[in-house]
């Protein structure tokens, strides 16, 4: 935002002050823990993996007590949880009619957006490291209490790609959040291209032999699969760019438009 001085003689300009944007993301930040919603959201990202942890080392085959055992577990719910954080986060201006204060206060749009979008990968990097700190506690601890060898299974490449493929989850999230501007429909779409649609493209590439080759550029879900399974290739990276690209930048440009355009009450 600029904000500019005016002299209460002649009404001109004395300076020119910008807002950081550092300063922006802060107020996101802290907007997304404020309230009680997303107070306890942001803390089941802790309950889930304490939960997951517990539940592996509890009910897990002692052959399954392995580190990449405790990081699916954990990382399954934070897949969810992620990218509905990212989605309330976007989308709280419009769903609780406080974009008229905020767009006042930052008038420029664009800004408040990338705001919101580096708030919630703050976030998201903040989750994966708890991740890792309970995936490393579930495998010190599993072990120990049945007796079997420590199982140290995933490299700091398969680590990092697990980031990558939950931070995509999230950006999913940011991307219907920005098209959509509701918090209702964008979690709704989100369950669906999550959930439903994977499973028509599924059904689709079973029965039509010409679609299997297709489905692997189109099928977000599959592509992303490949960064959790820690064997994605070179071609494989190519069909994630690509589902990437269909997915989450062309769906996001689109929302830009619109919130550029779009008048805020």
């Amino acid at each position: 935002m600029t904000t500019i001085t005016l002299d209460p003689v002649h009404e001109e300009p004395l300076h020119v002050r910008g807002v950081p944007l550092s300063r922006v993301v802060g107020v996101e930040l802290r907007k997304m823990f404020d309230t009680r919603a997303g107070f306890w959201l942001m803390a089941s990202i802790v309950i889930f993996a304490l939960v997951s942890t517990v539940a592996t080392i509890a009910f897990a085959p002692e052959s399954d007590l392995t580190f990449y055992t405790f990081s699916a577990a954990i990382g399954f719910p934070m897949t969810v949880i992620l990218p509905i954080i990212a989605i309330l986060a976007i989308t709280g201006e419009w769903s609780q009619r406080t974009g008229l204060t905020t767009f006042t206060l930052v008038p420029h749009r664009m800004r408040v957006i990338l705001a919101k979008v580096i708030a919630s990968l703050i976030v998201g990097v903040a989750s994966m490291l708890i991740a890792l700190v309970f995936g490393v506690a579930g495998n010190l601890i599993g072990p120990a209490i049945t007796g079997t060898d420590r199982v140290w299974d995933v490299s700091l490449v398969h680590f990092l790609e697990i980031v990558l493929g939950s931070l995509i989850s999230l950006l999913l999230g940011t991307t219907l959040g920005i098209l959509f501007r509701s918090s209702p429909v964008a979690l709704v779409a989100y369950f669906v291209i999550s959930f439903l649609v994977p499973t028509v493209l599924g059904l689709l590439a079973a029965n039509e032999p010409g679609f299997r080759d297709l489905q692997r550029w189109v099928d977000l879900n599959l592509a992303q699969s490949f960064l959790f399974d820690g064997t994605i290739s070179g071609a494989q990276w190519a069909q994630l760019a690509v589902a990437t690209t269909l997915w989450l930048v062309l769906p996001a440009l689109l929302g830009l438009r619109l919130v550029a355009r779009s008048e805020v009450k």
